[in-house]
């Protein structure tokens, strides 16, 4: 019996320390800070398309496509021009016996300066088909925006995680836990009929509405009143 009362006194006063140790008034709550943003990088691929009954001229009028458009794109220093996917593929006809060869290549452009990117833009439409424009904000100034908001959102959570205190008629309070995250709507693309003008070769060079992103960063935190 007694071996039996020293146990049970052992229990207990194991399971009142871990309630002693348990947490108690916390409070988890989230706190946001958004910022609409002018989107600073146009990204454009342009593309060409060739068929030819022999293979190997396929590739060199592609080649002769791509080195001519790199050539252009040397005079406008605010513009990046990168060659992207190029390949090679058979043309069936009847009986499944191969008619021709049809080549394809791609560049993209990246630029802040978008007066420069429709200049070579339509330089480059002589040859060469504008398939894909997008808006987005360049890293730097994503990175820049984040970071502001991230301030903000600190001071935010500073302020809310004051007003539970002041509510719960605590004196002061500590952070147990902080998470900071952040997101972005994808980068924005004009519509389609905006596209198909830009693919006109007979056109001035294009004026581009960039648009805006929505960049916001989210804390979630908790707080133990003391």
């Amino acid at each position: 019996m007694l071996r039996i009362a020293v146990l049970c006194g052992l229990l207990f006063i194991n399971g009142w320390a871990k309630a002693e140790n348990e947490p108690y008034n916390r409070a988890d709550f989230q706190v946001d800070a958004a910022r609409e943003v002018a989107n600073d990088l146009l990204i454009a691929v342009m593309s060409a398309d060739i068929q030819d009954k022999q293979p190997a001229r396929i590739v060199q009028q592609l080649n002769a496509t791509v080195n001519d458009a790199l050539k252009k794109s040397a005079a406008f220093k605010t513009v990046k021009l990168s060659s992207g996917n190029q390949n090679t593929y058979p043309v069936y006809g009847k009986n499944n016996q191969i008619d021709a060869w049809r080549g394809h290549a791609e560049i993209r452009l990246e630029s802040r300066n978008f007066k420069d990117a429709g200049e070579l833009i339509m330089q480059l439409q002589q040859n060469m088909q504008l398939g894909n424009v997008q808006f987005a904000l360049a890293p730097d100034t994503r990175t820049q925006i984040e970071n502001a908001l991230i301030t903000e959102a600190i001071k935010a959570f500073q302020m809310r995680a004051d007003a539970i205190r002041a509510a719960f008629g605590a004196t002061s309070y500590k952070v147990v836990r902080l998470s900071i995250s952040g997101a972005g709507i994808p980068p924005y693309r004009p519509n389609m009929a905006m596209r198909a003008a830009l693919s006109e070769s007979a056109i001035p060079a294009p004026e581009f509405a960039a648009g805006d992103s929505r960049i916001s960063v989210q804390i979630n935190g908790t707080i133990e009143m003391q």
